[in-house]
């Protein structure tokens, strides 16, 4: 459970206190943008910025690491950045890297809470997820439930903040979102209701919903979702992979050859960018882009070329 918690919600993480000025349409001109709230915005830099929209409205892994690497130089003071800098090192099995910049997310962050009490513990609780992360890798599971605890804590300590932030939420929402998934006798409605009526980025929001929709094999609403989200980041080839996945569970579940031909469409669409994705992505839409041709040919269907 750890583990599958640490490969998504390192990712989603890193979305927390993010500004993108494209998806805010010019709101908050003044700063580098906020797209979690129209009051009291926070201000990030302008090459962390560039690397968030990179990694996660891109889905460019190449560009956001060079974007990164200038930000932590750029912008020492931005939690976000080393964060960022963490996840891609775990993407690239880089532990050390890891590590290190985990290390750095929480001393930044420690020093941000004086200031700004709720970015300031939600980085920490970011920066031990990142180090149980670590931990995890390099010492096994029980090593790491410590860390799982001050990621809990420190959460808490930031809801008190202000338990309506939407960049909170988002964070909370896919936390509770995987924790459904892996824990008996729970249910992702809680995600679903929090991610759908508090957080943002709307994209990463409609992502979140997707998948739990599609964990609750409700593949309908998962596409209705997924699709909100390739409105605002119609070029990603992440979220054209996962669209794949939604339309190929679909398509399986109710024997129905038009879905699967569109789930390869989405993978095809996919593969015209993997030059940006990262091998641990690449290796999964290969496996699935084979299997899903399989599946067409054996209901009868003619596998159209890419």
């Amino acid at each position: 459970m750890i583990l599958r918690l640490n490969r998504l919600l390192t990712k989603i993480a890193l979305a927390s206190s993010v500004t993108l000025t494209l998806l805010t349409s010019g709101i908050h001109s003044s700063l580098a943008g906020d797209p979690f709230r129209n009051s009291d915005p926070r201000n990030i830099g302008d090459k962390t910025e560039a690397a968030f929209d990179q990694l996660f409205k891109q889905g460019n892994y190449k560009a956001a690491q060079e974007y990164a690497i200038q930000a932590t130089q750029s912008e020492p003071h931005e939690p976000l950045a080393y964060a960022m800098r963490a996840s891609l090192a775990y993407t690239n099995k880089d532990m050390e890297g890891l590590k290190n910049y985990a290390a750095s997310t929480i001393e930044v962050a420690r020093k941000l809470s004086d200031q700004d009490p709720l970015r300031g513990n939600l980085y920490l609780a970011v920066g031990y997820f990142l180090e149980g992360g670590y931990i995890f890798q390099t010492e096994g599971p029980v090593s790491a439930l410590p860390r799982l605890q001050k990621v809990f804590q420190y959460l808490e300590t930031a809801e008190k903040v202000n338990p309506d932030d939407p960049e909170l939420n988002l964070l909370k929402g896919y936390l509770e979102l995987m924790l459904s998934v892996n824990l008996p006798f729970s249910s992702p409605q809680q995600a679903i209701e929090r991610l759908e009526t508090y957080a943002a980025p709307n994209f990463l929001a409609y992502r979140g919903i997707a998948l739990a929709y599609r964990d609750l094999k409700e593949y309908d609403k998962a596409l209705q979702f997924i699709k909100e989200a390739l409105q605002e980041t119609p070029d990603n080839p992440e979220l054209q992979y996962l669209t794949g996945q939604i339309l190929r569970s679909k398509g399986r579940k109710e024997k129905n050859v038009d879905d699967l031909k569109q789930a390869l469409d989405y993978y095809n669409l996919a593969f015209k960018k993997e030059d940006q994705l990262p091998e641990v992505v690449l290796k999964s839409l290969r496996y699935e882009h084979r299997k899903v041709q399989t599946e067409i040919s054996e209901l009868g269907g003619t596998t159209p070329k890419p």
